[in-house]
């Protein structure tokens, strides 16, 4: 199923990501957590198609994805940041990607952190926080997306690394063994992982290293 919607808004929440809202098509559904393939409606890029993961709630009467913008090379992401409200995308079918499990910390690179927003908004607005944890990298201080937002949820416990900013406010360093082995005390826990494949990959292997079960590591595939 494909449908062409407008957009509504776009806002910029960083130099480089922006929250789009489209239209809805009457009984369009998903869960926190899914994803489609966009497009954008024109002619030479009708069929570029590229996978984000829904971050409003499904109750809501938009549809809204937070993505980043890659602006060193001609792609999909660099042509949305020209886009204006009433211009159009290509919508398509739902797909699962990040299954909610029950209570944990989610793990994120930079922009991998869209497939959690949705399901911790869900969780927020149901009052069922408590318990769960934020872990995001990012390059610098101006590169953490939502971060009010997030620091905003009750019961949220967040922790902001910073890799390549010398002066940051918050946790300098990467997430690697030693981080995991200082920061988390149970690995006997569901763990959330999403970013680079090669950050998820290695982190896949050193959570399981450190006693995570593997049913309990849900990553996207």
């Amino acid at each position: 199923m494909t449908q062409s919607v407008r957009i509504l808004s776009a806002e910029p929440l960083t130099h480089n990501v922006r929250r789009y809202r489209l239209e809805k098509p009457a009984g369009y559904a998903f869960e926190p957590g899914q994803a489609t393939e966009l497009s954008i409606d024109s002619d030479e890029l009708r069929d570029k198609k590229r996978p984000f993961t829904f971050t409003a709630l499904n109750h809501e009467d938009f549809l809204e994805f937070t993505i980043k913008s890659y602006f060193d090379h001609d792609g999909v992401t660099k042509k949305l940041w020209d886009l204006k409200p009433g211009d159009k995308l290509i919508l398509r079918d739902v797909w699962g990607t990040i299954t909610y499990k029950g209570p944990g910390t989610f793990i994120a690179g930079g922009a991998g952190v869209t497939p959690f927003i949705a399901i911790l908004r869900q969780l927020n607005q149901d009052g069922k926080l408590k318990g769960h944890r934020l872990i995001v990298s990012d390059r610098t201080d101006a590169d953490v997306i939502l971060r009010q937002e997030f620091e905003g949820m009750q019961g949220l416990e967040h922790l902001w690394v910073i890799t390549d900013q010398p002066d940051t406010k918050f946790f300098r360093g990467r997430i690697d063994e030693a981080f995991l082995k200082q920061q988390i005390g149970d690995f006997a826990q569901n763990f959330y992982l999403c970013g680079p494949d090669p950050m998820v990959n290695a982190l896949r292997e050193t959570l399981g290293k450190l006693g995570a079960k593997t049913e309990a590591v849900t990553f996207e595939k």
